[in-house]
């Protein structure tokens, strides 16, 4: 090892421990709900009461550290628990929760109330496939009150219902699951990635006959443009669906390309702006959120391909440019703690358009723990 990958090394578990500070200082404050976006100029958390789509990621983030640290293992198990209930919440978004709230304590941990309640999530979840639409629908539930219903779908989820439902369809024998999930995952390619590799956030399809209405980008700049975190799950959904769903070389393929995209046309500090089509770049808002997606699906990526190398290392200088120039302390907490800057949640709705994001410290927190070489990509 080089005296510079030494030093790179220590930046990033320096990182990772300012990280899991932060983690420790939240669970410490007994926040009602899950937390969901902070200010960053006092690390306030807006909290929800039943983790809304992002609360799942929180606890993911404590199951992370339960397994180097037993300690942290009540708070994973009693934050998981906040999720019940919310299996019969309609939503696809049930992918978010019951994956990364409960499903990974299972994989980490062999937690076995994490497993009966990932199981509770993935059979409420998969209750809702449409065979004829070939897709779990976004849901009456879900966030974006005028897009939302039967008829609607996004890249967003894909790869937590890829994963959540391949995994308890292997413990339970229950393989309808499986074949839901290998529908899903395949439906967004045709709705969602175009021609040239870049992604379009959503589709409205017909419930009844599953044939494609329109395409367009709800929280994008415009319906035609590409919101950079649907860029980000997208390269997330095909990892993730190639991974646990083996056998379908089309997701794998899918990946690579809506991964060459993202290499092409990221920013040269390879920091994404909140919409690559937004005029006014760069005088716009970054997306650290989306960002650290991109970089744990990068190095998902490398590690199932023969030789992912320049994946492994686009996503470790992707790191590296998210520790040196947007993990910051917050005036007024001690100084052990720092928070990743610059998540842009909701352009559109002016909501939390330069904070700290819940979802972006989960997967910039599974990044640092695989550069650590603390944790195996394909785990989690």
């Amino acid at each position: 090892m080089t005296a510079g990958s030494h030093t790179e090394a220590a930046t990033f578990a320096a990182a990772r421990a300012r990280m899991q500070a932060r983690v420790d200082q939240t669970v410490d404050a007994g926040l009602p709900g899950l937390p969901h976006h902070a200010d960053v100029r006092t690390g306030e958390w807006t909290t929800t009461p039943d983790g809304d789509w992002t609360g799942g990621h929180f606890v993911g983030q404590l199951w992370l550290a339960a397994r180097r640290d037993g300690r942290h293992r009540e708070a994973a198990r009693a934050y998981s628990a906040r999720l019940d209930g919310r299996e019969h919440s309609p939503t696809i978004f049930r992918g978010f929760l019951f994956h990364y709230g409960a499903a990974l304590g299972g994989h980490l941990l062999g937690d076995g109330a994490a497993w009966e309640r990932a199981e509770r999530g993935a059979r409420g979840l998969a209750g809702s496939f449409n065979p004829a639409a070939g897709i779990m629908p976004l849901g009456t539930a879900a966030e974006e009150a005028h897009s939302v219903g039967d008829a609607e779908t996004s890249i967003d989820a894909v790869g937590a219902v890829s994963a959540l439902l391949s995994a308890v369809a292997d413990r339970t024998g229950d393989h309808r699951m499986r074949d839901a999930a290998v529908a899903h995952a395949r439906r967004h390619i045709e709705i969602c990635v175009r021609d040239d590799g870049s992604v379009c956030q959503s589709g409205t399809v017909d419930p009844v006959t599953g044939q494609l209405v329109r395409r367009y980008s709800h929280k994008g700049h415009s319906p035609s443009s590409t919101w950079a975190r649907a860029q980000a799950w997208a390269m997330l959904a095909f990892t993730m669906s190639a991974h646990w769903l083996p056998g379908h070389p089309e997701f794998l393929d899918t990946a690579v390309t809506v991964a060459d995209w993202w290499a092409a046309h990221v920013p040269e500090d390879l920091v994404t702006f909140w919409d690559f089509d937004d005029p006014a770049v760069p005088h716009t808002f970054k997306d650290t959120s989306a960002t650290a997606i991109a970089a744990a699906a990068l190095l998902k990526l490398a590690a199932l391909l023969r030789d992912g190398r320049k994946y492994r290392d686009l996503a470790r200088r992707t790191v590296d440019a998210l520790v040196t120039g947007y993990l910051r302390p917050v005036p007024g907490l001690p100084g052990e703690i720092a928070v990743l800057t610059s998540g842009c949640y909701n352009k559109l709705l002016g909501l939390a358009t330069a904070d700290e994001l819940v979802w972006g410290d989960y997967y910039f927190t599974e990044a640092l723990a695989v550069l650590d070489g603390d944790l195996d990509p394909l785990s989690v």
